[in-house]
């Protein structure tokens, strides 16, 4: 149960593809015409792209200390002070790795940015000095993919073709040719990074088993893992709750931190963010800067409040900041001017070990708004219709560039907030350029008045600055949206899915459908004569009663909204009006308010408004993502028996970003997104099944009905709140706080050897089966030969579905697991605290409660039939058994397969179970990444067709037929496949690179990276 203040309890890798090093070619000329490109060139290029990479890493042995961030947490030195002692070794290592070999092509347009008063900020490769045409209509986040390559232009990693693709993006991206792109930075919070430092670990036992040096395994660019995604709220509705979730979060992962601290200190150029430091999406937005000093935010509101530099200036070469993150909300950056997206765990590995991204040259969707939101309406409302709205349109791979006169209505907070959501929309990145509005943004947060200036002249100077105060030059963009900003009306999302947006003042009627209609995304059955069911409890010695539509959660968390003053500071003015007019949230329905920033207490506390919050049940329980990903803790005792043995569709509204099935808890069939003030709204309502036009909230002090509109704050009233108390000073001295560490954290030992040293007996870090038995010959290409289908899904199955999340089932194998090895119920812990244990990951892949396997024919849940006997087991037992018979496996999916969050696991599990190709409708573009990286097959069916229209039902054995050669294989080729049934049928190969197949020869990315650093000579 969970605790209240009741009476009873407080890149890809180098687009080296397919050749080994081979160092005899060291002497071949990689000459090349801009204008005029060899056609034989890019194939002897990438093999040269892996001899810069060796003499990369000689270079860095040679001219870095061992260093891994490793700064002392309890020492008198400000951490700032620290990491600048070693910062710029690191940064002349950047800088070397770039201009090595040949030199830069492009040196020649190397141009001083001057200062106001004398003297030059530093020198730029300047984009106008090219003196090129197109680049002006270029897309801005297009220009940053340009600027980058031509700055890391050495024509082994980074060629000049690849800067003509670019520059040419409006010709060249229809064709989708493959560039690569070289982040500045990595970003990680735990729940991925745990897996990512475990995956390290294990490569640098493989070195030492192949003869080599484990010592090259080690992050060439800098490496920031926040811990943010490991509290849970057990502890709710409590003055205590933030201290009392914390030292629960130790106890539970005390061996998981103590991991990361081993990282910290074993790698070289790794900083971890102690937990109870905040949201990583947040931080890289308000200052990074301050990157050393977190203390209280969580990791994007990290990456946006403390690590976002906007542009970098390293020894007087000035550029675009980059990033990206393990966390699919990596994009909230976005907001501030900097590029950032998510890439799957194995792709971040590999961009760890300084490798170029391999990507396709996206789209570029321009998003126009104009005019201005009505009043009372919210970012959260505006962000939910962006949504609904790219969805439809179809952005899945591509950039968003939002432009237009409507920009100046949007706080940066506001345009964040949109681009957070841009995994939920499908695009890479939803992207904003640098305007005044940011500048305002950079000094409100922190930045002295000489670093904004320093980045409006480059930006300026460089034609990546917005001035809408000055005639706008028209841009090309692969499609056109609009949105007039007057037509966005209050709404929230659900019940199932984030883009399935509902109009509030249609939200009654909505519900009423959703109980009517079939299972599905709007529906959940529930027969006309038990839909006005009553449930009634006792609560703790309280009558209490539950109906369909109960509200059991509600949640002001995730790092969509809860570092945006404006729905904040609207949150605590709704609680504020009810509280005076007497309402009050029922005692059983679980409030929590979990910040993005320790900003966001200062200024509810400043506004007063934090004691109306805490009145209504909201009191602070953590900084970190909370129910959003499924730490939102046990429901009371009293209130779960109710929902299951009445069988009740009970409802969890929260300000997060997702609401799949089986994501914000097990007992919550309908999850809704909605503003920071409409979850308080529900709360006090109790229940979504109302209409807020028409019916009353409830009854005030005085007997008489108390509406919507008499608690919803004006635009006015909550500007006013905003403009009052948020204030600069603030930044400062959270961030400033940050140099004091983390008591509990600091207490941790651990040891400083290089290699791990793996405790079989530990069931949250495990060393992993990947590397075992590996040579340094590749397994080569392959086929798959009378397969069995062990799951056949439908649409949108989400990485919710197939990677392990939330809380472990008390009968999953995974619990088995556990008990076997003497853990008890209370500690199982989330699947997320577990992913260093491939043990525990992939007895829970596929293990979602809501699953919808058609092999089992309308049964939800997590199993599937072994087609050999029609056994009907868990899908872990099932895969079990047929990799101990010794057949192979596939999925079979509809499209959108792998939406969702960035999980690795939902990848290496289905590894792990055998699964050697998934047959798609379509997939989401990091989980088909993801899955090439191990190993997987991910094929298409041609348009119009689909599992159902072959006539498949999944019980047949599957043949792929692809080449033994991977030198006959080709980016989206086409594949037959066939069954033993007598069907035949033809699918895309979804390797879309080359570089793509060079992993799929390997066995996957990883087991590329560590012969290629086996064999060079370092």
């Amino acid at each position: 149960m969970y605790i209240a203040a009741a009476p009873s309890s407080a890149s890809s890798l180098l687009r080296a593809s397919r050749l080994r090093f081979t160092s005899s070619l060291s002497s071949v000329s990689l000459s090349r015409s801009l204008a005029h490109p060899a056609p034989q060139l890019p194939h002897l290029a990438a093999q040269h792209r892996s001899l810069s990479f060796s003499a990369a890493i000689r270079s860095l042995r040679c001219s870095v200390p061992r260093w891994s961030h490793g700064v002392d947490w309890r020492s008198p030195l400000s951490l700032r002070a620290q990491s600048r002692l070693v910062s710029p070794v690191i940064e002349r290592f950047q800088r070397k790795i770039a201009t090595m070999a040949s030199g830069n092509p492009f040196k020649g347009i190397l141009t001083a940015l001057p200062k106001p008063g004398g003297g030059e900020f530093g020198k730029f490769y300047s984009l106008p000095a090219l003196n090129d045409p197109r680049i002006e209509k270029l897309p801005y986040s297009i220009r940053i993919l340009l600027e980058s390559a031509i700055r890391n232009c050495d024509n082994f990693q980074v060629t000049k073709e690849d800067v003509e693709k670019i520059i040419d993006w409006e010709n060249t991206s229809p064709k989708l040719v493959e560039i690569p792109f070289k982040p500045a930075r990595v970003l990680l919070q735990d729940f991925t990074g745990v897996p990512a430092v475990v995956d390290l670990a294990c490569m640098r036992d493989a070195m030492n088993k192949l003869g080599s040096d484990s010592n090259k395994i080690n992050p060439l660019v800098p490496v920031d893992l926040v811990i943010d995604h490991s509290v849970q709220v057990d502890v709710a509705r409590s003055e205590n709750a933030v201290q009392a979730n914390m030292e629960l979060e130790f106890h539970r992962n005390k061996e998981r931190f103590a991991f990361l601290k081993w990282g910290s200190k074993a790698f070289r150029n790794m900083l971890v963010v102690p937990p109870g430091s905040g949201i990583v999406h947040q931080a890289d937005w308000k200052n990074l800067f301050y990157v050393y000093h977190l203390n209280v935010q969580t990791c994007h509101w990290v990456n946006l409040e403390y690590l976002g530099r906007v542009v970098f200036n390293t020894e007087g070469l000035l550029y675009p900041d980059s990033v990206v993150g393990t966390d699919s909300h990596t994009t909230m950056i976005d907001g501030l001017g900097v590029a950032g997206w998510g890439v799957g765990g194995i792709e971040a590995e590999a961009a760890m070990l300084g490798q170029p991204m391999s990507m396709v040259l996206p789209g570029v969707v321009g998003f126009k708004l104009s005019g201005k939101l009505h009043n009372g309406v919210t970012a959260t409302d505006l962000v939910l219709t962006v949504t609904q709205m790219l969805r439809k349109h179809g952005v899945v791979g591509k950039f968003v560039e939002f432009y237009g006169d409507g920009m100046g209505e949007l706080s940066l907070a506001d345009r964040a907030t949109i681009a957070n959501m841009s995994p939920e929309y499908g695009a890479t990145m939803g992207f904003f350029p640098v305007d005044h509005v940011t500048l305002q943004y950079l000094k409100l947060t922190g930045r002295s008045d000489d670093t904004v200036a320093m980045i409006e002249a480059y930006l300026r100077a460089n034609k990546m600055f917005v001035d809408y105060s000055e005639p706008q030059k028209e841009r090309v963009y692969s499609s056109y949206l609009e949105l007039d900003l007057e037509n966005v009306e209050p709404c929230i999302s659900g019940p199932k899915r984030p883009h399935d947006r509902v109009p509030l003042k249609d939200m009654k009627v909505d519900w009423h459908s959703c109980l009517d209609n079939k299972v599905g995304f709007k529906g959940f059955a529930v027969p006309k004569e038990v839909q006005n069911k009553v449930a009634k409890f006792s609560f703790h010695g309280q009558p209490a009663e539950l109906k369909h539509g109960s509200v059991v959660i509600a949640a002001i968390t995730s790092c969509t909204n809860t570092s945006n003053p404006s729905v904040m500071l609207g949150a605590g003015l709704v609680a504020k009006k009810a509280c005076e007019l007497g309402l009050q949230v029922k005692p059983w329905v679980k409030t929590s308010l979990a910040p993005g920033s320790g900003v966001v207490t200062k200024y509810l506390l400043q506004s007063g408004l934090q004691k109306y919050l805490n009145e209504q049940g909201f009191n602070i329980v953590g900084y970190g993502c909370t129910t959003c990903i499924g730490n939102s803790g046990e429901l009371d005792e009293s209130v779960a028996s109710a929902i299951s043995e009445n069988d009740i569709v009970a409802a969890a509204v929260l300000s997060g970003n997702r609401n799949f099935e089986g994501r914000v808890h097990p007992l919550t069939r309908a999850n809704y997104l909605a503003s920071p003030p409409l979850v308080v709204a529900y709360a006090l309502a109790g229940t979504v099944d109302i209409d807020f036009e028409k019916e009353p909230i409830g009854k005030g002090k005085d007997g008489k009905d108390v509406y919507f509109r008499d608690i919803w704050p004006t635009t006015e009233e909550v500007a006013e709140a905003v403009q009052s108390s948020v204030l600069s000073d603030m930044f400062k001295s959270t961030y400033k706080a940050i140099t004091k560490g983390n008591p509990m954290w600091n207490e941790l030992s651990v040891p400083e050897a290089s290699l791990y040293s793996w405790d079989s007996s530990s069931t949250y870090i495990h060393e992993p089966p990947y590397f075992k038995n590996m040579t340094m010959d590749p397994p080569g290409a392959h086929g798959v030969k009378d397969a069995y289908c062990i799951l056949n899904f439908g649409d949108s199955i989400t990485t919710d579905h197939i990677s392990p999340a939330g809380s472990i089932h008390k009968d999953s194998p995974a619990a088995k697991y556990l008990l076997e090895r003497g853990v008890d119920r209370k500690d199982f812990n989330s699947y997320g605290s577990r992913r260093g244990n491939d043990e525990v990951m992939a007895r829970g892949t596929f293990a979602n409660i809501r699953l919808v396997n058609k092999l089992l024919n309308g049964e939800v849940g997590p199993k599937t039939v072994y087609i050999p006997t029609g056994e009907k087991l868990y899908v872990f037992d099932a895969a079990m058994k047929y990799k101990a018979a010794g057949h192979d496996t596939i999925v079979l999916a509809g499209a959108e397969y792998g939406s969702g969050s960035s999980r690795d696991w939902a990848a290496k599990g289905p590894m792990l179970l055998g699964v050697k190709a998934v047959i798609a409708k379509s997939f989401e573009r990091i989980h088909r990444s993801n899955l090439v990286g191990m190993g997987i097959i991910p094929l298409c069916f041609k348009a119009g067709e689909d599992a159902d229209t072959l006539g498949l039902t999944g019980h047949e054995r599957y043949t792929i037929d692809l080449p033994d050669s991977i030198k006959d294989i080709r980016p989206g080729q086409d594949v037959a496949v066939s069954t033993d049934t007598g069907k035949s049928f033809t699918c895309t190969v979804r390797f879309d690179t080359e570089v793509e197949l060079a992993y799929f020869n390997h066995g996957g990315i990883l087991p590329y990276v560590i012969r290629n650093l086996a064999s060079s000579k370092v």
